[in-house]
């Protein structure tokens, strides 16, 4: 099994930046394994942030595309999520998810930018942007 433990959210004013991390413990055996952030606002759905593959293929989503980048150290286990030019709008929780589908692509096998291909998901870190 798999687990995964969000942190770095908080608290910041608009145009601001921050920094998420998730460290993954635990262990499956597959071919693949993912690992992706998502957010989700009161009152709306779960949407997906990015999601990278072990062999470092990326996938962003269309809701922060141009500000966000996510990155993992495979060696110490641990998924980042630099967010930048925050806004009002992005409060919300924030989890890492990870799962073991991946699709193939010419560039290799890439993740999915879809809550229902995870298997195991953190319990999620606030962050909240002030205008």
């Amino acid at each position: 099994q798999v687990q995964l433990q969000e942190s770095g959210g908080g608290s910041v004013p608009a145009e601001g930046q921050l920094k998420l991390s998730c460290v993954k413990s635990g262990y499956v055996r597959s071919d693949h394994f993912c690992m992706a952030w998502f957010r989700q606002a009161p009152g709306k759905e779960r949407e997906v942030l990015a999601s990278i593959h072990t062999n470092g293929n990326i996938n962003y989503g269309d809701s922060m595309k141009e500000r966000v980048t996510i990155s993992r150290d495979n060696d110490k286990n641990i998924l980042y999520l630099q967010m930048n030019v925050l806004k009002p709008e992005d409060t919300a929780m924030y989890y890492c998810a990870a799962g073991t589908r991946a699709w193939w692509s010419p560039e290799g096998p890439r993740c999915y930018i879809v809550a229902n291909k995870y298997n195991f998901w953190g319990r999620g870190t606030q962050v909240t942007v002030s205008s």
